[in-house]
Order: C-alpha cells, then structure tokens, then sequence
C-alpha cells in the first residue's frame, strides 16, 4: 500500500470566470502585400469566458517566436472589433512597447495574464492588446477607451511596465485611434514616453 497522500483530485466541472468574454483574433499577410479589408483579414480564432477555456486556446495557438513575419495576434473583449473606428475604440488610443526580436513569446504571455486577469485596475477602460511581429522588431500594444483620460492612461502605462517587469529606461510610445485614422499608421507619429 502507497503511504504518500495523494493530492486532491481536482472537481470535474469547476469553472473560474472571468470578469469579460475575450476573443483572440489572427492576421497575416505576406511581406509588401497590401491589405483592402483589414477587417476582413482578421481570422477569429476562439472565445473564451473562464481561467480553464482561456488555458484550453492559448496553449494550442503557435507561440510569437514561431510565426511568420507580419503577423498579428489581437486579443479584444467579446464585442469590440480589433479597429481604430470600433464604437468602443474610436475616442481611445494604445500604448506601445517594441520588443528586440525573441522577446514577445515571454512578454506577449505576461501581458495576456494581466488583461484576462483585471490587473489593470481601470474599469472596463482596456479594450484588448495586439502582438505584431515584424521583421526587425515586434510590438506589443495595449488599446484603450479614452485617450483624453491622462490619468487613466498613466495608470495604464505603469501597470504595462510593472507586469511586463519593463527596465525603467524602456521607452513606450502612445498614438491615439484618430490619429491612426489621420494618417493611416499604427506606429508612426506616436507620442514618447520614458
């Protein structure tokens, strides 16, 4: 007879909820290609509403380091397109932190575990984040409701630095949706911030 304790069996059934529905989105095109539907490109992968169901998609979804350059994973509360025109997304903005290459694998999986887990402590102020991997570089980007909420935004930034364990002289960088319509880029023109 085995004297060791047998750790108790987990209940079959139990749930962990969390406080929104998340939907992961994925997007690809090939070097030089232009894109007419953006939206249209986006492929949605899965939903996912509980701590199990959110393991159950992640752990089968390909990790950073191993996809194709130009891709994009989004990852946007259930209702919200990953857009700048989205009701929920046009007055917003997003922080921006570029990753050196072989990075994004570690911090896209810290980033995912603060947003699922409500670590930001700023009501339903996060929209979802966005993990593009380029080829000299890949980005991480955490969208927001309100751009014009300074606070808000600070609040934000700081806790993307404290989840992240970001180095303090990390450089982040901050656009806002209109903006991104004015001049059709993610990434250019962004506010800096050290």
């Amino acid at each position: 007879m085995d004297t060791q304790s047998a750790a108790p069996a987990a209940s079959v059934g139990t749930h962990h909820p969390l406080s929104s529905t998340w939907v992961f989105w994925f997007m690809h095109r090939m070097p030089k290609a232009k894109i007419k539907d953006y939206e249209g490109s986006m492929k949605r992968i899965a939903s996912f509403s509980t701590v199990e169901e959110f393991w159950a998609v992640y752990s089968h979804l390909r990790r950073p380091s191993d996809l194709p350059t130009i891709s994009d994973y989004h990852l946007f509360k259930q209702g919200v397109r990953p857009v700048w025109e989205d009701d929920a997304n046009i007055r917003g903005g997003k922080w921006i932190v570029r990753l050196k290459k072989g990075l994004a694998s570690r911090y896209w999986e810290q980033l995912l575990l603060a947003i699922v887990g409500e670590q930001f402590d700023v009501g339903d102020e996060i929209c979802g984040a966005v993990l593009s991997i380029r080829s000299s570089e890949d980005i991480i980007s955490v969208w927001n409701k309100t751009a014009a909420n300074g606070r808000i935004n600070l609040k934000i930034r700081d806790t993307i630095k404290k989840m992240l364990n970001l180095p303090a002289e990390t450089t982040m960088e901050y656009k806002t949706h209109n903006d991104s319509l004015r001049d059709k880029s993610s990434f250019c023109n962004t506010d800096v911030f050290r």
